[in-house]
């Protein structure tokens, strides 16, 4: 045996001892964590806690391990030990492969089980009638504004708000085609498509598009259809066995999506250690009814970082507010003017404080 060949088997033999301590360590955490579980009123999920973990991780890593590779294996770990713990089902806007199943796995990792749904509105359904401990659905994307399914039903379902995600949007061709001139047909969502038009217009001009429910679904189609290709996520093109023709054809690279997860409302959200909350409302038609409803939150220089309208469906020109602000350890602030908001609006709910 060569000098290197020595070495190199002194080396594996000292990772195979750290491989043996990183396994007792994690069997050690996983029973842990499981004694945890009785004492915290069975929450297995608290994305507070483990946003402290992963934030911690950020602050103390001295490489050469990468802060992002750390985290996205100390996700793995959580999501293990929370099945640990007690097996979770996750509901979210399928099917899978969508930009909602790569937020849902950001959320919750791996080892939970997943179940992709038709529509927003199913997710919901699965969450209330307790199918499922949790669902993912998209709120509002960074150019086509809000998602008024999702805003509809958080105001007339029972559940609440208790985390939200935000995830960049790649749209990628992907083809059982490995040369884009044989593409004659462009699949996906119309949102999809329209942001990425100007690629299309400028690579393949003469493509027919045809429209799907989802951009996952486009993938489905894609693959059944000779000469075609799909906007969808890139992780579709392992999914479903399709090639990748292209990535980044959107037009906007700024395209973000916010993504929120919801579960059975048990009690009323409280702001004791919040640290944003959601709120819709309404208000009588009379002059300056909003400003008085939002001045207290001026006085009490409390941001807020959304503001939306909505019609609430149930009255001709009624209207539904949507405000979303931040607490930062204002939080007797904040219940101050949630109060006011309370005693002079028409119609109040807190739709999440988190």
């Amino acid at each position: 045996m060569t000098k290197n060949n020595k070495t190199l088997a002194a080396i594996r033999k000292n990772i195979d001892l750290v491989d043996n301590q990183i396994l007792k360590l994690l069997l050690k955490r996983s029973l842990l964590a499981q004694q945890t579980t009785g004492l915290k009123g069975d929450v297995v999920f608290d994305p507070k806690r483990e946003s402290e973990i992963l934030n911690k991780i950020k602050s103390t890593n001295k490489g050469p391990i990468s802060t992002n590779s750390l985290q996205q294996i100390y996700k793995e770990i959580l999501s293990a030990c929370r099945e640990v713990q007690q097996p979770l089902l996750v509901s979210y806007l399928g099917p899978q492969g969508s930009n909602t199943n790569e937020a849902t796995i950001k959320l919750f990792g791996e080892s939970t089980t997943l179940m992709p749904q038709g529509s927003i509105s199913d997710v919901f359904a699965s969450v209330e009638k307790q199918e499922t401990n949790f669902g993912v659905v998209p709120i509002e994307n960074s150019l086509e504004g809000p998602i008024g399914e999702t805003l509809d039903r958080l105001t007339d379902s029972t559940v609440v708000v208790c985390s939200e995600i935000s995830q960049n949007i790649e749209h990628c061709l992907l083809s059982k085609e490995k040369n884009l001139k044989k593409i004659t047909k462009i699949i996906s969502h119309p949102q999809a498509l329209a942001q990425s038009k100007k690629w299309i217009q400028r690579n393949l001009p003469e493509a027919q598009e045809v429209e799907a429910p989802s951009t996952s679904g486009a993938a489905i189609l894609a693959r059944k259809t000779k000469n075609s290709a799909a906007i969808s996520p890139k992780g579709c093109a392992k999914i479903y066995s399709l090639n990748l023709l292209k990535k980044n054809i959107q037009d906007e690279k700024n395209n973000t999506t916010i993504f929120i997860l919801i579960t059975k409302e048990t009690e009323k959200p409280t702001l004791a250690s919040a640290q944003k909350v959601s709120v819709a409302f309404s208000l009588d038609h009379k002059p300056g009814t909003l400003y008085e409803c939002l001045q207290p939150f001026r006085n009490a220089k409390i941001n807020l970082t959304k503001i939306q309208s909505r019609p609430s469906r149930k009255l001709q020109w009624d209207y539904l507010f949507f405000i979303d602000f931040v607490v930062r350890g204002k939080q007797k602030e904040a219940a101050r003017c949630i109060e006011k908001l309370r005693k002079t609006t028409s119609y109040f709910k807190i739709l999440g404080a988190f």
